[in-house]
């Protein structure tokens, strides 16, 4: 049945504070900073905010780097908590993104906060730059992760992540319904690719001056940041199956007759695929893939490839 949730991507510019401001102050500033963007999405009612890339991080290029260490060490889990306390306020999930500390441990990592202020699950990022593991001695993380919520499955990624077509597969495999993107730099055709493969939406929290976009399954933007806002808010229905035209594209107008309106079948040409969403409470796209006998896009891509192996010999 439909499955309606709110997304919300929130971005901005990293603090471009500089060495007259204590690294013991850098939390106080940080907090307030977050609380006044925070306020341009929360009362949409999201029920998953995505922050960009180590958002409580200041401005690399202004603030220097022995102090952000320090900052740091003051920092500890205030800003977790102070995003815990948001969570729980406003009744929605936050993926947090930042440095996380285990022992003598570093990690880039995204924290997905639930609505009553707990880690719902960590993910850390398995693909480092040469920068983060020489220069501040990051570990990378040891795999993808799917993360369980109220409203469906988030999987995180973080920037250099997306990148390797490694990890895309591990995540595609997972069937994520959403990938939480938390970057620095925007990735380009990469969000579309990762998108259409994953069949999930696509939330990219990047910092400007490049878009923060939310797609669709085909990676298609329903929602974007502009250059005089950081954030955007799109609901869409998580009730969705791609499927390939071939063998089923003939039974879509019996489908629209059944179905009328409760049943969406979004083509965005080019791929020969489209988007069915079940409209209607009651009614899942499941039930529409069995009633018409449709062939989803993972079974049928898998029949090609296994066509092939056994006229190639592969698999004998």
């Amino acid at each position: 049945m439909a499955r309606y949730v709110t997304l919300a991507t929130l971005s901005g510019f990293p603090l471009p504070l500089d060495g007259s401001t204590p690294p013991d102050r850098v939390t106080d500033i940080m907090i307030e900073h977050w609380r006044e963007r925070l306020e341009t999405v929360v009362h949409s009612r999201p029920d998953l905010i995505v922050l960009p890339e180590q958002c409580d991080r200041p401005s690399l290029k202004t603030y220097p780097r022995d102090l952000v260490e320090q900052f740091y060490e003051h920092r500890g889990d205030r800003i977790l908590d102070f995003f815990a306390s948001v969570a729980r306020e406003h009744h929605t999930h936050i993926a947090y993104s930042g440095r996380r500390v285990d022992g003598p441990t570093r990690y880039n990592a995204t924290q997905i906060i639930d609505r009553n202020g707990d880690i719902a699950g960590t993910y850390d990022k398995c693909y480092l730059t040469e920068g983060e593991y020489e220069r501040t001695g990051m570990t990378p993380g040891d795999g993808p992760r799917q993360i369980e919520l109220d409203f469906g499955t988030v999987a995180p990624a973080i920037c250099f992540d997306l990148n390797f077509e490694e990890l895309l597969d591990d995540v595609a495999a997972l069937r994520p319904d959403v990938v939480a993107f938390s970057s620095n730099f925007h990735g380009g055709y990469l969000q579309q690719h990762w998108a259409y493969t994953t069949q999930a939406y696509f939330v990219g929290a990047i910092c400007p001056p490049s878009p923060s976009e939310i797609r669709d399954p085909f990676g298609i933007p329903v929602a974007s940041s502009t250059n005089y806002r950081h954030e955007a808010v799109a609901t869409v229905n998580l009730d969705r199956a791609v499927v390939h035209i071939d063998f089923n594209g003939v039974k879509f107008n019996d489908i629209r007759r059944a179905y009328g309106p409760d049943v969406r079948i979004s083509d965005p040409g080019r791929v020969g695929s489209v988007l069915l969403t079940a409209e209607r409470e009651g009614l899942s796209v499941d039930e529409v893939i069995e009633r018409f006998e449709l062939v989803r896009f993972d079974d049928y891509f898998r029949r090609v490839r296994r066509y092939r192996r056994h006229r190639s010999g592969e698999d004998t």
